[in-house]
């Protein structure tokens, strides 16, 4: 098992890794372990029930202007686009708890440190530009469908969708780009954030082992990412407050993914 390096190392933009063949059954016993993680340290989510309906309201209100009804939509399903980044601290705990160290407050958010921090903000700031492409994708779709008019009830909005040709135009033509994207997010990102913070390499590094893991696992992984997609997508009905229990466990889900997905060969030092 590799060991992740303190905060004092020296950056490495890359790092040799093999990637494993896995299976369906290793998604759900991931799950499962990502479950168990969260049973473990419920003490750690404070910043659960604060952070992510938080980020939700303002993703909500702030982006969407008079469009907003027509985006909720969009936006609750492309909440999964920018949760690699945003779940960056349980990832730490997990490791944490696979080693047998220290997961309180102080040391979980001593990997913010990592010299890697740079490299963890610039795929960030690509997944949410990949989450406003979505926002601004969806919104092109609407107008194209409907026009430049604007439901002014949810309610109509849904039973207009759900009851007309053109709603369901919309629905097929909105789920099929939204899969594009998940998928594009899925393929750069799905061992990244894991592997960047644990060896402090480089974006290019976990853009290249995600490709690679997808490459080899595409159906295993593919369901990893409508699993996450679904999952977070039924979380957020709830005016978001099953974000609390769901995100943390995809959270802790997705290091075990990695685990599952990646190794790294013995390297002898002879210096």
């Amino acid at each position: 098992m590799s060991q992740y390096r303190s905060a004092k190392a020296v950056y490495s933009a890359k790092i040799e890794f093999k990637v494993n063949k896995i299976s369906t059954a290793d998604v759900w016993q991931a799950v499962r372990l990502g479950w168990k993680d969260f049973m473990l340290q419920p003490s750690h989510y404070f910043f659960t029930v604060v952070l992510y309906p938080f980020i939700g309201f303002v993703l909500y209100f702030g982006v969407a202007g008079e469009s907003t009804i027509t985006l909720l939509f969009p936006m609750l399903a492309g909440f999964a686009l920018i949760g690699p980044f945003v779940a960056l601290l349980l990832y730490e705990i997990s490791r944490r708890l696979e080693q047998g160290l220290d997961t309180s407050w102080r040391q979980v958010f001593s990997a913010m440190k990592s010299p890697a921090l740079p490299a963890i903000l610039t795929l960030g700031l690509m997944l949410a530009g990949l989450f406003m492409a979505w926002l601004i994708t969806a919104n092109l779709l609407y107008v194209l469908v409907y026009g430049p008019v604007y439901p002014l009830s949810l309610i109509d909005f849904v039973k207009e969708v759900v009851t007309t040709p053109r709603g369901w135009l919309l629905i097929v033509l909105g789920n099929g780009f939204g899969f594009c994207f998940a998928l594009l997010a899925l393929c750069t990102t799905v061992v990244a954030f894991p592997l960047m913070l644990e060896h402090q390499v480089g974006a290019l590094c976990g853009i290249q082992a995600s490709v690679q893991a997808v490459r080899v696992n595409p159906v295993p992984l593919v369901l990893w990412g409508g699993v996450i997609s679904l999952g977070l997508f039924l979380a957020t009905l709830p005016f978001l407050m099953g974000l609390i229990i769901v995100l943390p466990v995809f959270g802790h889900a997705t290091w075990h993914i990695y685990r599952k997905v990646l190794f790294f060969p013995i390297q002898q030092d002879f210096s």
